[in-house]
């Protein structure tokens, strides 16, 4: 059965799935484009021993503890999510770190102004209706020359192979429906510098996925979505998921996403 259910988005939280979300998050932690985007991310933020850290959208943790090793015992590194029992998950896997996870929303912050040396944020700005204002929290607990890198997907550079091209098309454009800012990695820049903040770096990855990472989740939730919104039949969508096994069968199959980050700094 297809884990058409999950979702990541804060308002969609099911403790009932968590497993579930855990292990779709450390698959995608595992694939070649996440990695590179997160090490450059590390290294542009340089989190030095005493400083503070926080992720927000902290999922597994697994971040939360290389700020934590970075900051060293005087500093501290904070995760941060909506989700309570992935924030169990989370401390469960840190037992042994100075990693600390505490339960919120990036709209509302939960800690003082100018706490932070360095702020973390990955696929979170794509769920967000108001941008903005969730930059606006992030600069205020920033501490001054604090920085922030904001990572996130830009759904309109998603990529599909093998399939016609027509139903093809249509079923990625059907992803730009599912989030609340289906460009938000192409708009990061522009958020950040609207608060006042100066870009000080970019990069970005793809997201490249294998066929048995994505059959029983993301494939088939993409096509029950374009077949609810009548921009495909039933009978297109089957096809293109056969068609999608047969090219992995043969070693013909691609799915990516562009995945992009900033940098910026408080002045």
């Amino acid at each position: 059965m297809a884990d058409t259910d999950i979702s990541f988005r804060a308002d969609r939280i099911d403790p009932a799935v968590v497993a579930r979300q855990a292990e779709i998050l450390d698959l995608q932690a595992a694939t070649p484009g996440v990695r590179r985007l997160r090490a450059w991310a590390h290294e542009a933020l340089a989190v030095r021993p005493g400083e503070r850290a926080l992720e927000i959208g902290c999922g597994t943790g697994s971040e939360v503890q290389v700020l934590a090793a970075a900051a060293g015992p005087d500093g501290e590194a904070v995760g941060l999510d909506p989700n309570e029992s992935m924030l169990a998950l989370a401390r469960e896997r840190a037992a042994g770190s100075s990693a600390r996870f505490v339960p919120g929303d990036v709209s509302a912050l939960p800690f003082a102004d100018a706490t932070f040396d360095a702020v973390l944020c990955e696929r979170v700005f794509q769920h967000l209706t108001d941008p903005a204002a969730a930059v606006a929290e992030i600069v205020r607990v920033l501490r001054p020359g604090g920085r922030v890198a904001l990572i996130d997907t830009d759904w309109a550079t998603g990529i599909m192979h093998p399939g016609d091209p027509d139903t093809v098309r249509a079923v990625l454009a059907g992803m730009l429906t599912q989030t609340a800012e289906p460009a938000a990695g192409r708009k990061l820049a522009g958020w950040l510098s609207a608060a006042g903040l100066t870009i000080a770096d970019r990069g970005s990855q793809a997201l490249i996925s294998d066929h048995e990472s994505v059959r029983d989740t993301l494939l088939p939730m993409m096509v029950e979505h374009a077949v609810g919104n009548g921009v495909v039949t039933g009978e297109q969508g089957e096809r293109l998921l056969a068609e999608l096994a047969d090219g992995a069968a043969r070693g013909d199959f691609h799915l990516s996403v562009t995945m992009f980050g900033v940098l910026a700094q408080r002045p």
